[in-house]
């Protein structure tokens, strides 16, 4: 079983419970050979650009941030990493796309998980291997590919 440890340091309406998460997680660690530990933070925009500053050198806040887990050889234990989820920034980007919210709920959480495995999507390849993964893995929930559902404001 994959333990969340989720901290929601920051509500809203429309935001997934416990539970849901839960499901998005395992579903996107199907194919994992074993157990996992994973921490969801949910966060305002103040603290996503806090730490998408000082991480990834780049101004403003963001939907996602991942942080892979550094267990040393020798350690027994699994933790994949942390999930930074910034709420506001999901919520301005369902209304932008045209995307229901529940939705991108769980292609941002998907997607995140996938970083914490090492899937990438800054070359086209790997971009393409990971968007099919991410499909694959919604189609489990009924959610249909995200980025066919994106819309022009």
């Amino acid at each position: 079983m994959n333990l969340v440890e989720i901290q929601a340091v920051y509500q809203s309406q429309g935001q997934p419970d416990e539970r849901q998460i839960q499901n998005w997680i395992d579903a996107a660690l199907q194919d994992y050979p074993q157990d996992s530990e994973i921490v969801v933070r949910i966060v305002d925009q103040d603290e996503s650009a806090q730490l998408n500053r000082q991480y990834r050198h780049k101004n403003g806040p963001t939907n996602i941030l991942s942080f892979p887990a550094d267990v040393p050889d020798g350690i027994d234990l699994n933790l994949l990493g942390d999930l930074v989820i910034c709420a506001p920034v999901l919520e301005q980007e369902a209304l932008a796309q045209g995307k229901l919210l529940a939705h991108h709920w769980a292609h941002i959480i998907v997607h995140g998980v996938l970083h914490l495995l090492g899937y990438d999507h800054s070359g086209g390849d790997e971009a393409r291997v990971m968007e099919a993964k991410e499909i694959n893995i919604l189609q489990q929930f009924n959610i249909s590919n995200p980025y066919l559902e994106i819309t022009q404001p």
